[in-house]
């Protein structure tokens, strides 16, 4: 070989020209191997993983299915079977068919409503009129001789003046005296203590027809600032009111006896004092009630006597409080 340089260069590019590619043929070779062999490895993990994402969300949205029926299914137990639930439907369906059955009941008793309510209308008197404008009666104001004919008629009555509380909620308790009918047709005054909120059975009557007929025309309650006096307490009226009638005699206060009432005048409209008047005036004249209009105190004082209601019957006097104390 060293004898021809030439042939030994020539030798050399020969094998390199052949080695060359062949070692790049087996490096190629090497090299598809190995990603093939990394493809053949990678691609079952890669199925492997996408399978077991299909069927994890598969699984995902069948349990989601599964819990929004269950949900759904459990709800609709809780809604419709607990106990709490059917309390609620009970009381519901019995306020539908209570309502329902009221309404039907109030069909069938008011076939007419609207003759109904002008039946009623028709039976409590107009508001005065004159000539096409309201007619305001003179007011029926008191007098010495109409004090004097309370007392004689409620001692005609047989109706003794309470002395003090003890006979009062004796009478009470005995029927001799009503509490007043509050109403929202009827207010009594704040100061009028329970105890003294009470008459005799024929003016409680009386101030329910008066104030059921002023509340129909104006729908608006009248107010009752006294009612029962005793004794007692008339004399410390007089102390501090100068008006104020004796507890004695011929004028004594009718208070006393139970009878009698005052209706306040305050708020009242000049159509409402119109129609009280004019309300009034044929009961007095008839001689169920006397009436003395008060402008000091502003009230209507109302004096009602038995023949009010006719029908009435006195209590029998069974108690020996009620005799010992003379009640009558």
């Amino acid at each position: 070989m060293s004898t021809y340089p030439g042939l030994q260069s020539w030798l050399l590019w020969r094998s390199s020209e052949i080695v060359l590619p062949a070692v790049s043929m087996m490096f190629l070779k090497s090299a598809v191997s190995v990603v093939l062999a990394c493809g053949l490895v990678v691609t079952p993990c890669a199925l492997a993983a996408a399978k077991r994402h299909h069927t994890s969300a598969k699984t995902t949205k069948s349990e989601k299915a599964h819990r929004g029926a269950a949900h759904k299914a459990t709800r609709h137990r809780t809604v419709h079977h607990t106990p709490r639930h059917a309390r609620r439907v009970a009381r519901r369906t019995t306020r539908h068919s209570a309502h329902t059955a009221s309404k039907s009941t109030v069909i069938a008793r008011t076939a007419d409503p609207e003759a109904e309510s002008k039946n009623v209308v028709a039976s409590i008197p107009p508001i005065p009129m004159k000539n096409g404008h309201l007619y305001v009666p003179p007011p029926m104001r008191g007098s010495h001789a109409i004090l004097v004919r309370q007392n004689r008629r409620n001692d005609a009555e047989d109706l003794s003046r309470i002395q003090n509380k003890s006979q009062l909620v004796a009478m009470k308790n005995a029927g001799y005296l009503v509490d007043l009918p509050e109403s929202k047709a009827l207010m009594v005054d704040q100061d009028l203590p329970d105890v003294r909120s009470c008459a005799r059975p024929w003016t409680v009557k009386f101030l329910e027809n008066l104030a059921h007929a002023h509340y129909v025309r104006f729908h608006r309650p009248l107010k009752v600032t006294s009612a029962a006096r005793t004794v007692a307490f008339q004399r410390r009226l007089m102390r501090v009111n100068a008006n104020a009638a004796p507890v004695k005699g011929i004028i004594a206060s009718p208070h006393l006896s139970g009878a009698a009432v005052d209706i306040s005048k305050k708020g009242l409209s000049l159509s409402e004092l119109a129609w009280m008047r004019a309300y009034l005036l044929p009961l007095q004249e008839e001689g169920k009630i006397d009436v003395e209009e008060e402008f000091y105190q502003a009230c209507f004082h109302i004096n009602v006597y038995q023949s009010y209601v006719p029908k009435h019957k006195k209590t029998h006097r069974s108690t020996a409080t009620l005799l010992a104390t003379g009640v009558r």
